[in-house]
């Protein structure tokens, strides 16, 4: 999943931004609510992790304007305040689920993925991708291909996602580099090439007909 973290604790956003990220999802982050607020209507993402007390703009304010403005995101909304009412006041104002500190890292990965599916239930997002005999769980996080299942390294993972989401259609290797890898520059290396190659033997090898493929001068297309 992309996953936008808006989180002006620092300690609270390192932790939740590197268990996120260990575990393969794509992340981005905000230390106030008004820099969140910008990413969130600027950008496309799964599902939104919020404090509700933040510098700038509060959660709740936030929230409020992104579900005024039609945008339906999954919000999983953090705080040190876990009493009834002020949870009541978070769902009303429109978050998904509520989450009090200190929390347990499981806790959030599990209510992010519950969020996720039931935010994906009404068909706007898939959660199972799909390329001729090749499948790809997104909420399992498991990838079969003809009935086989292929083990695969969280940034196989991610990449693999990527070039089902974009199947049919050539893929750069800049959008590889900072959709991918976060990086908004080229490093000047071959990690590219090497992450291919072996996502190239897990799907391909054994099978009848290779479904990644090497556009020469442009990039990468997978294709059934």
């Amino acid at each position: 999943m992309r996953i936008l973290i808006i989180e002006d604790d620092t300690q609270t956003a390192d932790f939740v931004l590197k268990g996120l990220r260990e575990d393969g999802h794509t992340v981005d982050g905000a230390s106030d609510g008004r820099e969140g607020l910008f990413l969130a209507t600027t950008e496309q993402y799964d599902a939104i992790v919020m404090d509700r007390m933040l510098p700038a703009l509060d959660g709740l304010t936030v929230l409020r304007t992104l579900r005024g403005a039609g945008n339906r995101t999954p919000v999983l909304l953090l705080t040190a305040l876990g009493d009834v009412e002020h949870r009541v006041e978070g769902l009303r104002a429109g978050a998904d689920d509520y989450l009090a500190k200190p929390f347990a890292y499981a806790e959030l990965s599990a209510r992010l993925d519950s969020i996720a599916r039931r935010g994906n239930s009404g068909g706007s997002e898939p959660v199972r991708l799909k390329v001729a005999d090749l499948e790809l769980d997104l909420l399992k996080r498991e990838a079969v291909r003809a009935g086989k299942r292929i083990e695969l390294q969280p940034r196989e993972f991610r990449l693999l996602e990527y070039l089902m989401r974009h199947a049919g259609r050539v893929v750069t290797r800049t959008m590889l580099l900072e959709s991918v890898w976060d990086y908004h520059f080229d490093p000047q290396t071959n990690v590219i090439d090497v992450h291919i190659s072996r996502l190239r033997q897990k799907i391909d090898n054994g099978f009848d007909r290779p479904l990644l493929q090497t556009v020469r001068g442009a990039g990468y297309r997978l294709d059934g």
